[in-house]
């Protein structure tokens, strides 16, 4: 999702980013880097605030806040990941600073053949054969281009493996964010997007928030198993998906536990999809593995709010939840809005 910049936007984050590590107790490694990439691109909220709240008054960020801040806000890549990430971004560095060496030093001794050829020319009298003196200068001036090709073929060759790592390490943060059952954000993901959602808010602009919790989750698993009861979860899942379009975002929160964003969906907009979802869970039929009968009796409870503003994520994620308990609490299968009279 992530690292879609182009090569002239990243190289000004590459500007902005140097000074910012400098100034830090940490190395300049990758993990730094990808940390102050991420701060200057504007696309981590949670990740900004964080680091302005540690750094206010001066402070500066060691080592293990470094390490600390990457962990929580950035990437959740396993090891083997990071360390071809890491020996890949190095290799290709060593290569440019390796292929940027040789053409220097072939720039220079070409610098001074040229300065050589200048004097001899000028102290040379008219006519004076300078044949040795010109084979000499397109001797140096064809080995100065061969290494200019060679450092251009390195250099591309370092862009295209910079490149596929760029995509090795999106890939792995999608897959960080992606609950593996359902193919839905994660609870990580839809926390990082709820939080940059709510930082953006205006006064003109109220996303509203649906909470859905599967009723008697439990008696489901008890009673046809736990495959079936990830059938459940899948089939509503795919429910969530049919029915959430462009900038909305569907998510599993936890075990049999769904949200969903709606960043320009006002509140009677938000409750008409509720009930949607709600009516067609309660019309799904799922069949169970080696039988011919399908479950029905399947239901949801949902909790319903608009955001207002001025109030943090997290109040606005506990006003949805306080309503799906509602739901829970006055009989299930059923949709419930936040502030609204339970008779509504």
């Amino acid at each position: 999702m992530k690292y879609v910049d182009s090569m002239e936007k990243s190289a000004e984050f590459l500007r902005q980013a140097l000074p910012l590590m400098s100034r830090q107790a940490a190395a300049l490694h990758p993990v730094s880097y990808a940390v102050w990439y991420e701060y200057v691109a504007g696309i981590n909220p949670p990740l900004k605030a964080s680091i302005d709240g540690r750094t206010k008054n001066g402070a500066v960020l060691d080592e293990q806040a470094t390490l600390e801040l990457f962990h929580k806000h950035i990437a959740d890549i396993d090891e083997d990941v990071s360390r071809r990430v890491s020996e890949g971004f190095q290799k290709a560095l060593a290569d440019i600073s390796r292929s940027a060496s040789q053409a220097g030093d072939h720039a220079s001794e070409y610098g001074r053949v040229l300065e050589k050829w200048s004097a001899d020319l000028a102290h040379s009298t008219p006519g004076a054969g300078l044949g040795g003196a010109v084979d000499l200068l397109l001797r140096h001036t064809r080995n100065m281009q061969e290494s200019t090709a060679a450092l251009k073929a390195n250099l591309d060759e370092s862009r295209r493996e910079i490149e596929q790592l760029r995509q090795e390490v999106r890939k792995a943060r999608q897959d960080a964010l992606a609950d593996g059952l359902t193919g839905l954000m994660n609870r990580r993901g839809f926390d990082s997007v709820l939080a940059a959602c709510v930082s953006a808010c205006d006064a003109e602009r109220a996303p509203s928030l649906l909470i859905a919790d599967i009723d008697f989750f439990k008696r489901i698993n008890d009673s046809y198993g736990h495959l079936f009861g990830d059938k459940v979860i899948l089939g509503i899942a795919q429910i969530l998906k049919d029915n959430v379009k462009g900038k909305d975002i569907a998510a599993r929160y936890g075990g049999e536990e769904f949200v969903i964003l709606l960043p320009e969906t006002p509140l009677e907009g938000a409750q008409h999809l509720a009930e949607k979802i709600r009516s067609e869970v309660e019309r799904c039929r799922i069949k169970r593995a080696h039988h011919n009968a399908a479950v029905g009796n399947i239901t949801i409870s949902v909790g319903v709010a608009s955001y207002r503003n001025g109030e943090s994520a997290h109040d606005f994620l506990g006003r949805a939840d306080s309503a799906l308990y509602l739901s829970k609490n006055q009989g299930r299968n059923r949709v419930t809005v936040a502030g609204m009279p339970l008779n509504a």
